[in-house]
């Protein structure tokens, strides 16, 4: 993920998870446009350092360990919530096709969680692109193996440096609730839970994004969904925009540029609470 994660090679390699974490089409191809430009010091969200252009290579089995703890089935459910919830809210939805993946949750189940820090692990190149090629899921910028094998290793630092500003923008939020326990301080911190790619169709815009796309505004290229575990077992859902920033490759120095709206959701008044406290400015 960020800075100060680890590296490290992992036995679910050799298995590669049905969906290692691909994120859809229309997401990578504005990476891959980006990154193109970038300076070897360029990243989105200022940390992860673009790949050299040319893959001379094999693909990586090494999986870095995120930032982003992972709340485990066996954690604490909040009061009135069944403990035989599944790994991913989402799955009790098999019917529902989201845009990037072919079932609603993004297969976090095989991500794993690090043994030492019980974080979130991110899926490794060759996971990665295995992923790809199974669900015919490529950039159209890729016409062989070889330039989706360049294009995964510029992917991976990038999608890996993007969740992490999604989750240090979440950890902002939670400072603010719940309002007993600020941060979940009691338990060193909330956990992440559950997440979900939805994509960029225009079925799965956000109220947010759709309205300002009726006023003119640019509208997401990518849009997640994670649940978030708090302390007390209660479980908050945030809604992530991803943006494509203004590009300015003199002003910029070639880094990658993106904008990430990150917030509650409006489905539980929880959520109702915390986007109304920071809309009064507390």
């Amino acid at each position: 993920m960020g800075a100060g994660a680890s590296s490290l090679a992992s036995p679910q390699d050799n298995k590669p998870p049905a969906d290692a974490c691909p994120v859809d089409h229309k997401t990578r191809e504005i990476w891959l446009a980006q990154n193109k430009n970038a300076s070897p010091h360029g990243s989105p969200s200022d940390s992860a350092k673009a790949p050299p252009a040319k893959l001379q290579r094999p693909l990586s089995t090494d999986r870095e360990v995120s930032n982003i703890p992972r709340a485990l089935p066996s954690s604490k459910p909040a009061s009135g919530q069944s403990s035989s919830l599944p790994t991913s809210p989402y799955a009790q939805q098999p019917s529902v096709a989201v845009a990037s993946h072919g079932i609603p949750s993004n297969a976090e189940s095989e991500t794993g969680a690090d043994g030492k820090t019980g974080n979130w692990i991110y899926p490794s190149e060759r996971q990665f692109f295995d992923a790809l090629l199974r669900k015919n899921n490529t950039p159209a910028s890729t016409s062989n193996a070889t330039e989706l094998a360049t294009s995964v290793a510029s992917i991976i630092p990038i999608h890996n440096a993007v969740n992490e500003r999604a989750w240090s923008e979440i950890l902002d939020w939670e400072s603010k609730g719940p309002t007993s326990d600020p941060g979940s301080s009691k338990c060193g911190g909330p956990k992440l839970y559950s997440f979900r790619g939805l994509g960029a169709e225009s079925q799965y815009l956000s109220p947010r994004a759709r309205w300002n796309g009726l006023l003119g505004y640019q509208l997401p290229f990518d849009r997640h969904d994670w649940v978030v575990e708090r302390c007390d077992g209660a479980r908050l859902e945030y809604v992530i925009d991803f943006y494509q920033g203004k590009s300015n490759q003199k002003g910029s120095g070639g880094k990658l540029n993106f904008f990430l709206d990150v917030r509650p959701k409006l489905n539980s008044w929880e959520g109702i609470r915390m986007r109304a406290s920071r809309f009064v400015g507390l």
